[in-house]
């Protein structure tokens, strides 16, 4: 698991709309601490630190730390909830959850493969045709994985990769737990598929003209007969 950010707040008096729009204008990005058997906190976070995170795709359900002042330690977060400004493509609102060891949330972990240099489907000119680009579990709070990496260095054309190819943490739980889903598959390249189907389309076609044919014999035969 990646080193947790840290994102540093103050308490903020001022609620509502004119209090986050002056939030706003002093450089800060209002939000909101709740859970944890404490009342919600509304707080203002760095700018600067909230927008790094957004940019890099870590504000997202992941540990993270908020440093309040007069506070000994940081409090353990994940991030919940933010809004992002429909022109400008910042966040301008955040929602955090405290957590404890005991907390478990259900979250969408993001997928990677590794050994894509050396499949032989790819080598092959196959694609990676990917099903499921998060996998949705069950994890506690402070041990969510970053990510699930899934080796496909064996995989050939036609092949699929299933949810049972990679190890789940100790303490995580898949939601889809009845059957042994599939993750990715290697398909043929555009150009193989075309040309099956145009040998099909050909079998086809001469399938057809052929019992074409047979059927005019016949007509045939029986004129004779008549």
């Amino acid at each position: 698991m990646a080193d947790a950010d840290v994102f540093y707040c103050e308490p903020r008096k001022r609620t509502g709309t004119g209090g986050a729009r002056a939030v706003r204008r002093d450089g800060w990005v209002p939000g909101v601490l709740y859970g944890g058997g404490e009342e919600p906190t509304p707080v203002r976070l760095k700018l600067n630190e909230i927008n790094k995170a957004y940019l890099s795709g870590r504000l997202r359900p992941q540990l993270a730390m908020i440093d309040v002042p007069g506070q000994d330690k940081h409090q353990p977060v994940i991030p919940r909830d933010f809004q992002i400004h429909p022109v400008k493509g910042m966040p301008i609102h955040v929602d955090f959850m405290r957590v404890d060891d005991n907390t478990r949330i259900d979250v969408e972990i993001p997928v990677r493969f590794a050994g894509e240099e050396e499949s032989p489907g790819l080598k092959r000119g196959g694609v990676l045709n990917i099903v499921r680009h998060t996998i949705h579990v069950y994890a506690p709070a402070t041990a969510i994985p970053e990510f699930f990496e899934f080796d496909i260095s064996e995989i050939d054309i036609g092949d699929a990769v299933h949810i049972s190819s990679v190890a789940i943490p100790d303490g995580v739980k898949l939601v889809t737990t009845d059957r042994d889903f599939t993750v990715a598959t290697i398909a043929a390249p555009s150009a193989v598929r075309s040309a099956g189907e145009e040998e099909e389309d050909e079998a086809e076609a001469e399938a057809a003209a052929e019992g074409e044919e047979a059927a005019a014999e016949t007509e045939e035969d029986g004129a004779k007969t008549e």
